[in-house]
């Protein structure tokens, strides 16, 4: 069995090491070709470097074909995996830092609020050209699967105006699914899940334990949960009141709706600073910032360390590995997959980006009916879809007043911002990341016209946030190379959602 997978963005230690694993741990997959391609050719080489040794000392013959030519790299491949981030941490904190002086803070930045509306403006229109590049020299039949963020919008562009077969997937939903296994002191493998709405809002609709039904006494389990009821106080307080408990952090899903970070003042009520996701200001910038930091500079002893083993039982979560399996093999599996609503969900629209229960076999992929989601959870994905709409119109026609309006429509944003501040936020979130937004140039050339005419409206200039950390330097980290190691190599960050950082 062979078949050629590129993975685009490759320069991404987390994701590329593990999925590469996950794939080549499949028996069937020992012949496959592997395309790495990333715009940065010195992670592009590390990591390259590195996941070759593991797949030689794995005793595998796959040489990795590494190139910046992304076409080269796409060439004939039946699967892409992308895990972009246009911009780079530079572009990052702009979406952190500018919203911030507004009084706008984010935990992560990267799905809605100010930052993931301008997050989906870059990675919108980097990759609707990764999608030309595709439909021109990839395999007719290719599935391209993104793990890039904001998961939805990107996903939306790319089956909207892309033109190619796109599957968004997250490992939100697993993470939660351990979650709630733990507070009832169950295995994850005993506890039967469904779970459906919109990339991290998805609510888990319904728990069941050997027939038991369990969602009901969720909310009891969790409170008294020694560290959920003091790490997860807004996903607890979401339960209360809309009675499901929904897959995303407590930082992630804070910065989603209007309540808990409107006032800095009640911020830290909300949250841990035991560990970035549950709430920290900035948090992902940080920790993003300090594993690529370790990984450059520790990189040659990484070489020395024991290399991946390729075997059933060391694969990880992710869903990409399996979906291709299914795919080739006919083994059936089943996971939570982003993709086009076409009803799935009935009181959520069409043409939006839901995810929920989906199984892979020989088949393709298929998408059971989920039916309404409960009425609450429900008015909560549909806010977020108007701001995700709105988001993704503006990117791909470079519609400026679309982007105010996705920010006024915005739970957070309008719950901080009033109209004015809104358009003088976006104009200088416009002119700070002009370089990656180039269908923008009129609006940005009006914005710096603007900008530079002064009576701006005062802002809290070099606010920090409510709960925010310092960046640790390299010596720091060396103090503790396991989580430094574990930061850089893995795909979810927060994973160990209650371990202390500081």
């Amino acid at each position: 069995m062979s078949f050629k997978i590129a993975f685009i963005g490759a320069g991404s230690i987390g994701f590329t090491r593990g999925l590469l694993r996950d794939l080549l741990s499949v028996p069937e997959f020992k012949d496959i070709e592997v395309a790495f391609t990333d715009i940065n050719s010195r992670n592009l080489e590390m990591v390259t470097e590195l996941c070759q040794r593991d797949i030689n000392e794995n005793g595998l013959a796959i040489r990795i074909q590494a190139t910046t030519d992304r076409r080269q790299a796409l060439t004939g491949a039946k699967y892409v995996f992308c895990t972009i981030r246009v911009g780079g941490l530079e572009a990052f904190a702009t979406d952190v830092d500018i919203p911030l002086k507004y009084g706008v803070d984010q935990c992560v930045g990267d799905t809605l609020s100010a930052g993931g509306i301008m997050y989906g403006q870059r990675g919108i229109v980097e990759m609707l050209q990764i999608c030309k590049d595709i439909r021109e020299v990839a395999a007719k039949d290719v599935l391209l699967m993104n793990y890039a963020n904001p998961m939805a919008m990107l996903t939306w562009a790319c089956n909207q105006y892309g033109g190619v077969r796109t599957i968004g997937l997250c490992h939100g939903v697993q993470g939660g699914h351990r979650q709630i296994a733990e507070a009832f002191g169950l295995e994850k493998q005993d506890v039967d899940i469904i779970c459906a709405g919109i990339n991290h809002q998805t609510w888990y609709i319904q728990i069941r334990h050997r027939g038991e039904d369990l969602t009901g006494k969720l909310l009891e389990a969790f409170e008294q949960h020694p560290d959920f009821s003091r790490t997860e106080k807004v996903r607890i307080d979401m339960l209360r009141r809309f009675g499901y408990y929904s897959t995303e952090s407590n930082g992630h899903l804070s910065e989603y709706v209007p309540w808990y970070r409107k006032r800095p003042d009640e911020i830290e009520q909300w949250i841990d600073l035991g560990n970035w996701i549950n709430g920290e200001t900035g948090g992902y910038l940080r920790v993003c910032t300090e594993g690529r930091n370790w990984f450059e500079t520790d990189f040659p002893n990484w070489m020395k360390e024991p290399a991946m083993k390729y075997a059933p039982e060391e694969r990880g979560e992710e869903h990409g590995s399996y979906i291709i399996e299914g795919l080739e093999t006919g083994r059936v599996y089943r996971g939570h997959f982003n993709v086009r609503n076409n009803d799935v969900i009935a009181n959520l629209p069409g043409d939006a980006i839901i995810e929920a229960p989906g199984y892979a076999d020989r088949n393709g992929i298929s998408m059971p009916i989920v039916g309404n989601l409960p009425l609450g959870p429900a008015a909560v994905c549909n806010v977020s879809i108007s701001v995700q709409r709105l988001a993704v119109e503006a990117a791909v026609h470079g519609d400026d007043k679309l982007l105010r309006q996705a920010f006024m429509m915005d739970p957070l944003v309008g719950a901080v911002c009033n109209p004015k501040e809104i358009w003088q936020m976006v104009d200088e979130m416009l002119v700070a990341q002009e370089k990656w937004l180039p269908q923008y140039g009129e609006a940005i050339a009006e914005a710096k016209q603007r900008l530079a005419a002064g009576n701006l409206i005062p802002t809290n200039e070099g606010y920090r946030g409510a709960a925010r950390l310092k960046v640790k330097t390299v010596e720091e980290m060396q103090l503790d190379r396991e989580s430094a190691n574990k930061n850089a190599g893995d795909s979810d960050k927060g994973k160990e959602r209650t371990k202390v950082g500081h």
